[in-house]
C-alpha cells in the first residue's frame, strides 16, 4: 500500500539563480525543478551514466533538424572529439550544411518574415531566421560530384560516401565530418538520397551515361549498422530530433536479431531532444517507452525524453558532460573496417 507521506516526500527544489555560475551549476538546478528543465536535467544524467558505464556502451548519435543553420555545428564537433559518442547516423542535409562551411561558405542571419519571392530571385534559400548562399550550394553540389571520380567504381555505404567527404574536410578543425576522420567515428545517412548530397551523387551519376560508376548501397548500411550493434556489449542512444536517423538506428537491433540469430534486447540507454508530439502517430514523435514495446529499447533501460528544441537544449547537455569531465577516462572505440567495407574488428584503444 502506498502512503500519502510517501508520495509528498520529495520537494521540488526552486532554482537559485544566486547559487549559479556555470553550465554544469545550471543543469544540477534543473534536475531538482520540474517540467522541461527536469527532464533536461534527466537526460544529461543519462546520458553520464552512459560515458561512465563498467560494460563501456557503444554510443550512437541520431541527428536531424536545421542543427548547422541553428549554429550547433562545433557543439556537435565538440561531442566527437571529446568522446561522447561512437557512431553517428544523420540527415544528409546535417552533413552538406557541414561540409558546405568546411569549403569556407557561411549561414546567414535572416527573419521568417523576410520577402521569399525577392530572396528567390536573388538566389539565396531560407532555413527559418537563416540564410544560405544558392548559388555556393550550386557549386557545393557539382564539387561533390566531381569527387566520387576519385572512388573506385563500385557500390558504396553511406559512411564511405561521407568519409571522402570527411578526408576533405579533415583541415577544418571545427568540422563535423572532418573530426569524425580523424577520430575515426563512422557518419552514416540512412536517406542521403534525400540532401544535396544526394545532389551532387545524382549530377555524376547523370554524366556516366552506363559506364562502371559509384553507386549508393542502402542495404550495405544497414549491414554495417548491424555488425557495430553485434559486436558491442551494450548500445545507447543520443537522439535529437527524430525522423529516418531514429528510426533506422532503432530498427538496427531488430535487424540484428534476425541477421545474427541471437537475443538483443534493446538499447540499455536512451535519450531524446524533441518538439514533435507523440499522440500524432507520427514515427517521429514516438516516446522511447513507445519503443520497448518493439524491442528497440531495453525494457528495464535508463531513459529520457526531454521535449524541447535543439538549438537550446543541446548546448546545455554537452555543455554539462564537458565541465562534468563524464567522458575523460571514456577509451576510444576502435573500427577496422576490411576492404570489402565489412566491420573486421571493434574494440577500445
Amino acid at each position: 500500500m502506498v502512503r500519502r507521506g510517501d508520495v509528498l516526500s520529495k520537494p521540488v527544489k526552486q532554482i537559485d539563480l544566486e547559487k549559479i555560475s556555470t553550465v554544469k551549476d545550471l543543469m544540477e538546478a534543473f534536475k531538482g525543478a520540474s517540467i522541461q528543465a527536469r527532464a533536461l536535467g534527466s537526460c544529461a544524467s543519462v546520458w553520464e551514466r552512459m560515458l561512465t558505464a563498467k560494460n563501456r556502451p557503444t554510443v550512437f548519435l541520431g541527428l536531424s533538424g536545421a542543427l548547422i543553420a541553428g549554429g550547433l555545428r562545433k557543439v556537435i564537433r565538440d561531442m566527437i572529439e571529446y568522446n561522447m559518442v561512437d557512431v553517428i547516423a544523420s540527415t544528409g542535409a546535417v552533413m552538406y550544411q557541414d561540409f558546405y562551411q568546411a569549403r569556407g561558405f557561411q549561414h546567414y542571419v535572416g527573419h521568417p518574415a523576410m520577402d521569399d519571392v525577392m530572396l528567390r530571385e536573388m538566389e539565396i534559400d531560407r532555413i527559418y531566421d537563416t540564410l544560405v548562399d544558392e548559388v555556393k550550394f550550386q557549386e557545393t553540389d557539382r564539387a561533390i560530384g566531381d569527387m566520387l571520380n576519385s572512388l573506385d567504381p563500385r557500390p558504396y555505404s553511406s559512411r564511405e560516401i561521407l568519409a571522402m567527404l570527411g578526408e576533405k574536410a579533415k583541415g577544418d578543425r571545427n568540422s563535423v565530418l572532418g573530426t569524425a576522420y580523424r577520430r575515426g567515428v563512422p557518419i552514416f545517412s540512412p536517406a542521403l538520397n534525400d540532401s544535396s548530397i544526394g545532389i551532387g551523387m545524382t549530377i555524376y551519376h547523370s554524366q556516366k551515361k552506363g559506364r562502371p560508376h559509384v553507386s549508393l548501397d542502402s542495404i550495405k548500411d544497414n549491414y554495417e549498422l548491424l555488425s557495430i550493434i553485434n559486436k558491442s556489449r551494450e548500445t545507447g542512444v543520443v537522439y535529437i530530433g527524430g525522423g529516418t536517423p531514429k528510426n533506422w538506428i532503432n530498427d538496427g537491433v531488430v535487424m540484428a536479431n534476425y541477421v545474427f540469430e541471437r537475443e538483443i534486447e534493446g538499447h540499455t540507454y536512451a535519450i531524446q531532444l524533441t518538439t514533435d508530439a507523440p499522440h500524432w502517430g507520427g514515427l517521429s514523435g514516438s516516446t522511447l517507452k513507445e519503443a520497448q514495446s518493439w524491442g528497440k529499447v531495453h525494457k528495464e533501460a535508463s531513459k529520457e525524453m526531454a521535449f524541447l528544441e535543439a538549438s537550446v537544449g543541446l548546448p546545455l547537455l554537452v555543455g554539462y558532460l564537458m565541465q562534468s569531465g563524464a567522458a575523460k577516462k571514456r577509451k576510444r572505440l576502435g573500427f577496422k573496417w576490411d576492404r570489402k567495407g565489412e566491420l573486421a574488428s571493434l574494440g577500445v584503444r
